[in-house]
C-alpha cells in the first residue's frame, strides 16, 4: 500500500468514525432535533437507540485491528443506514441540504472501504469445485 493510499484511508476513516460516533451519541441521547426528525421521517423513537448502538459498534469494528469480516459488516451497515437516510429524506420531500450529511457519510464509507489496507480485507481462498 502506498503512502498516499494510507493517508487517504486514514483521513476518510477518521472522518467516518467521527461522523458516525457523533451522530450515534446524539441518537442515543435522543436530542430534541433527532426525535423531531425521526417523527418527521415516520420512524418510531426506539429506532434512535438501535441506530446509535449500531453506529458506535460499527466505529469500533472499523478501527480495531484484525477481524476483516466484522469490518465488512460494519461498512455494509454504514452504507445501508446512510442510504436509507437519503431515501427517507427524499421520500418525505426534504430539501437537498438535508441529504448532505448522509451522502457525505456514504462517500466516506466507500473511500475508507476502498482504500483499506490488505490486513483489513477478507482473503478469499480459491474455490475449485
Amino acid at each position: 500500500m502506498t503512502k498516499r493510499n494510507k493517508i487517504i484511508y486514514w483521513i476518510a476513516t477518521v472522518w467516518l468514525a467521527l461522523g458516525m460516533t457523533s451522530t450515534g451519541i446524539v441518537q442515543l441521547m435522543k436530542m430534541k432535533e433527532e426525535t423531531v426528525m425521526m417523527a418527521h421521517l415516520g420512524y418510531p423513537l426506539y429506532f434512535l437507540t438501535l441506530l446509535g448502538i449500531w453506529k458506535i459498534l460499527g466505529v469500533i469494528a472499523i478501527l480495531i485491528p484484525k477481524l476483516p469480516l466484522l469490518k465488512e459488516w460494519a461498512y455494509a451497515g454504514f452504507f445501508f443506514a446512510m442510504s436509507g437516510a437519503v431515501f427517507s429524506h427524499l421520500a418525505t420531500g426534504d430539501a437537498a441540504k438535508d441529504l448532505f450529511g448522509p451522502v457525505l457519510l456514504i462517500v466516506l464509507t466507500a473511500v475508507s472501504w476502498y482504500f483499506r489496507p490488505a490486513g483489513r480485507k477478507i482473503i478469499f481462498a480459491n474455490f475449485n469445485p
